[in-house]
């Protein structure tokens, strides 16, 4: 009977929330940001530079290929959320919805989102990087330059 209740009141109280939640892209939060504050939102990014655990809470800058959005959600909200994109790697792709704060008073006036909802679409995975030749070789040549420079100004002392 206590789980039929839970589960009814999880229903009443966040599925609404959910279910009314816009859909947004970075440039809409910031283009629309004071039509948009307050709002509960949804948002699809990849979790960007580092997941910055603040122990119930957790940081997440959020990309969606434009700009990135920092999300405050609850550490036990994020849990399989486990790569942050870099140069080498790309970031877990996340799906969030949350309450929009164009000036967040709890936050310094940043704008952010306050995750009520975090789900993991896709794991990171590395990336790799072609070396170009050309730059090889202009490496190699100005790296001979200098070494040359190099030995004609000890050679003059």
């Amino acid at each position: 009977m206590k789980k039929v209740a839970i589960g009814l009141l999880f229903m009443i109280f966040l599925l609404p929330a959910c279910a009314f939640a816009q859909t947004v892209t970075s440039t809409d939060l910031i283009d629309r940001a004071k039509e948009l504050d307050g709002q509960t939102v949804t948002f699809t990014g990849e979790v960007i530079g580092d997941i910055m655990r603040r122990g119930d809470y957790t940081w997440l800058n959020v990309s969606d290929g434009s700009n990135a959005i920092g999300v405050w959600a609850p550490t036990e909200m994020i849990g399989d959320i486990q790569a942050a994109g870099r140069y080498a790697e790309h970031g877990d792709k996340v799906s969030l919805t949350g309450v929009f704060n164009r000036a967040c008073r709890e936050h310094g006036g940043d704008l952010d989102i306050h995750a009520t909802q975090v789900e993991l679409l896709a794991a990171g995975y590395a990336t790799e990087h072609a070396i170009e030749p050309g730059r090889v070789v202009l490496a190699v040549v100005l790296t001979l330059a200098d070494l040359g420079i190099l030995a004609r100004l000890l050679s003059r002392k």
